[in-house]
C-alpha cells in the first residue's frame, strides 16, 4: 500500500552565483510538483534580485532577519514573524539591503519556474 505522506530529507539545493542559499523541499526541481513549490532560503546581507513579474503567487514568510519587498513602486520591509502574498502578475523586487542575512520560507502557486518568473535584465 502506497503510503499517503512524503518526508523531504535531501531538498534540492539550487545552485547560485550571489550567495544565496536555496533548498526547494517541494517542487518542479524536486519532485516535480508543478502546482507548488515550498523553499527554505537564506538571503545574504547586501542581495538582491532584479524586478520580475511572476505568472505565480507568492507566499513568504520571515524566519530570522528582514527583507525588502518593492512591490509597485511601494518599499515594504518584513521582518522575522512576518507574512506576506503577492498576487501573481504583479511587478516585485526582492533584496536584503540590511546588516545580517534573511532566513525564510517561500512557497509559490503554482510552483516556482523560471520559465514563469519574467526576471527583467539587469
Amino acid at each position: 500500500m502506497k503510503k499517503k505522506f512524503t518526508i523531504q530529507k535531501t531538498p534540492f539545493v539550487v545552485p547560485t552565483t550571489d550567495g544565496k542559499v536555496i533548498e526547494e523541499h517541494f517542487g518542479n526541481a524536486t519532485d516535480g510538483n508543478a502546482q507548488l513549490s515550498i523553499a527554505h532560503m537564506v538571503a545574504p546581507s547586501g542581495w538582491s534580485e532584479p524586478f520580475q513579474t511572476p505568472e505565480f503567487e507568492e507566499y513568504t514568510y520571515i524566519i530570522k532577519g528582514k527583507k525588502q519587498f518593492i512591490i509597485d513602486g511601494e518599499t515594504i520591509v518584513l521582518s522575522a514573524g512576518e507574512s506576506i502574498k503577492i498576487e501573481k502578475n504583479t511587478r516585485v523586487q526582492y533584496s536584503n539591503p540590511f546588516s545580517e542575512s534573511c532566513e525564510y520560507m517561500a512557497i509559490c502557486t503554482p510552483a516556482f519556474s523560471i520559465d514563469l518568473v519574467h526576471r527583467e535584465d539587469e
